[in-house]
C-alpha cells in the first residue's frame, strides 16, 4: 500500500512540474526573403530593458536557408516585447559594420522599418497576449 502511494504521489508530481514548465504562449517567427544559404540567422526576444543591448530575454539559431525559415519561443509571458533578427554570414555571432559604420550583414525586426538610424523599441514592439502569436518578418 505504501509503495502505491509512493508511486501516485510521484506520478502527481511529475504532472505539476510538467505544467508549471509550460507556461506562457508561444511566438512563432517566419523571417523571410533570406538570399542564401551560408552562416546562421539569429534571433533574439527583447523587452524594452534589453532591446539593442545585447542578448535577448530569449534567443534562437538556425541555419540559414534561401527563402525563408521560422523560429519558435516558447512559454513566453504576456506583455510588450520586440524580435530582432540577423543573418549572421560568417558565423562570428555578432553584426559586422563598415568603415563608415553601416551594417555588412542583413538584419530586421518586428514593427516598423526605420529609415535613418538603429531601431528603436517603440518602432519594433508588440502586445503578447496569453495566446499564440504567429509573426512574419522580412529581411
Amino acid at each position: 500500500m505504501k509503495t502505491l502511494g509512493l508511486i501516485i504521489g510521484l506520478a502527481l508530481t511529475g504532472l505539476i512540474t510538467s505544467a508549471q514548465d509550460n507556461t506562457g504562449a508561444t511566438v512563432k517567427v517566419t523571417i523571410a526573403n533570406i538570399l542564401s544559404d551560408h552562416g546562421t540567422i539569429l534571433a533574439s526576444l527583447h523587452t524594452a530593458d534589453t532591446f539593442m543591448k545585447g542578448q535577448g530575454i530569449s534567443d534562437d539559431a538556425i541555419s540559414a536557408k534561401k527563402g525563408e525559415v521560422t523560429l519558435t519561443f516558447k512559454n513566453v509571458k504576456p506583455g510588450t516585447y520586440a524580435i530582432m533578427v540577423l543573418h549572421d554570414e560568417n558565423e562570428n555571432e555578432r553584426m559586422d559594420y563598415e568603415a563608415n559604420g553601416m551594417p555588412k550583414e542583413r538584419y530586421a525586426t518586428t514593427g516598423t522599418v526605420e529609415l535613418y538610424g538603429p531601431p528603436t523599441f517603440e518602432g519594433a514592439k508588440f502586445d503578447l497576449a496569453d495566446k499564440d502569436l504567429e509573426l512574419r518578418i522580412r529581411f
